[in-house]
């Protein structure tokens, strides 16, 4: 099944903006199409932690970021507990075999339910950048030489969040993109007291860390709910190319060449709710962008093609009346022509019809554990993974579950974050302790390329 996006024309322009990565590679966070999908074929739907595995490499710390794939390399990042220091990671993705590794910066983490390795990198085959949770930004080339690092925090002040930063980095038609949608107040200590923390989208030159632009993002959300821990997701629709921002009650589409405001819909939140931050990133295909509120609130489809503030003739649906398809912090998934929206709160998977967001079919999530990292689609199979490192893998057609494999035995209150991706034919799945590449006809676990390769 061959992911449709949007219409042919925008296919056409992501490949051509995607000219650079190889085929079969995962790049960014959400893949090679940006919305956790890929039109990789043969992928494994039955392994275990000792059958069908390629390598298996140990881990120094847990981490929520997400490896990504350029060619024969996999990019990670993650900290390492035994000597509290931030790092970035390069695997042989043949072998398992650690090409090379760097520490980042002293200090992992400032809150107790997650570290400063939420963020996933992204390469566009010739460098790749690695984004923290202390606003470090450091960019690689694929030999692991540092061309030039900035430390976001220190150029435009302390981020102002209850919880730490957790949206990852953008390479979208030749520039990096980042977003920091925050409080405009000090929480805990944590952002200028001085003044006010601006929330804004940010444009980088990727060869050399230079400022390109950044744009002010305004937010009439308060408290948590100006908190944004989502990723800008490119767009393109009749040929106009946009940046997808959600956070600070709004969803709002940017032009990727100034960050000037497009259009913006924001109607959620009208009491202004305190505690309504986004996790959850937007999708976007078929001419409408998602947001999905938090709280067990309803998704929105907005229309992407129109200018100005929008009224709530912007929404083309929503799903108020499927109370079960909902989600706080997955990001929805597109392939196939349809939505596929994860729900951590009600434990749901759903596909829905991008025109109508009439469910097609809705399922329960398998076992006890909660669902927090996003599903990846490719196959004609839906990939998940809980708290606990089980993975379940879901017919995209019906929704029938497959199967489910146990890939981690969590310890020390440690859970599985960390989204599944798939490239070159195989998946990749980080637990608490390991980086899995699954797919091979090996049956025998013994002596796996790439076991313990610090």
């Amino acid at each position: 099944m061959k992911p449709s996006f949007l219409q042919p024309a925008a296919v056409f322009v992501f490949a051509l903006l995607a000219a650079s990565a190889q085929a079969g590679d995962w790049p960014q966070w959400r893949g090679p199409f940006f919305n956790g999908s890929t039109d990789e074929r043969g992928l494994p739907s039955k392994w275990s932690k000792t059958e069908n595995i390629a390598w298996v490499a140990d881990l120094p710390g847990p981490a929520a970021s997400t490896p990504v794939v350029c060619g024969n390399r996999v990019f990670l990042s993650g900290v390492d507990a035994t000597n509290n220091s931030l790092q970035v990671m390069c695997f042989d993705r043949a072998s398992g075999k650690r090409m090379w590794s760097h520490d980042v910066a002293q200090g992992i983490s400032r809150d107790h339910r997650s570290n400063y390795a939420n963020a996933s990198p992204v390469t566009d085959g010739t460098l790749v950048v690695f984004l923290f949770g202390n606003g470090d930004l450091v960019c690689f080339d694929l030999s692991g030489v540092r061309r030039w690092s900035r430390n976001i925090e220190r150029d435009f002040g302390p981020f102002a969040f209850y919880w730490t930063f957790g949206g990852s980095p953008l390479l979208f038609d030749g520039r990096l993109y980042l977003q920091v949608l925050q409080r405009d107040v000090p929480v805990q200590g944590r952002g200028r007291s001085d003044r006010e923390n601006e929330s804004f989208l940010l444009a980088l030159d990727p060869r050399t860390g230079k400022t390109l632009w950044r744009h002010v993002r305004p937010s009439q959300a308060v408290g948590e709910s100006r908190e944004s821990h989502t990723t800008p997701i490119p767009m393109v629709y009749k040929g106009q190319p946009q940046l997808v921002i959600a956070g600070g009650d709004a969803l709002s589409g940017h032009d990727p060449a100034t960050g000037k405001e497009i259009w913006r819909w924001g109607s959620w939140n009208p009491q202004r709710n305190r505690s309504w931050p986004l996790i959850a990133s937007s999708v976007a295909a078929d001419g409408v962008a998602l947001v999905c509120v938090p709280k067990g609130q309803p998704v929105y489809a907005i229309r992407v093609d129109q200018t100005g503030t929008l009224d709530e003739r912007g929404v083309a649906w929503n799903t108020h009346d499927a109370r079960t398809v909902t989600s706080e912090v997955p990001t929805p998934a597109y392939y196939d022509g349809d939505f596929f929206v994860l729900s951590d709160s009600r434990k749901t998977l759903s596909r829905l019809d991008p025109h109508t967001g009439a469910v097609k079919w809705n399922i329960r999530t398998p076992g006890k554990a909660k669902y927090e990292a996003s599903p990846l689609a490719a196959d004609g199979k839906i990939y998940l993974i809980n708290f606990d490192g089980q993975v379940a893998v879901i017919r995209a057609q019906d929704g029938q579950l497959i199967n489910e494999i146990p890939m981690d035995e969590p310890a020390d209150g440690g859970m599985v974050r960390s989204s599944i991706i798939a490239s070159h034919g195989q998946l990749f799945i980080r637990t608490t302790r390991r980086l899995y590449c699954i797919g091979t006809n090996s049956t025998d676990a013994t002596g796996l390329r790439g076991r313990n390769t610090k």
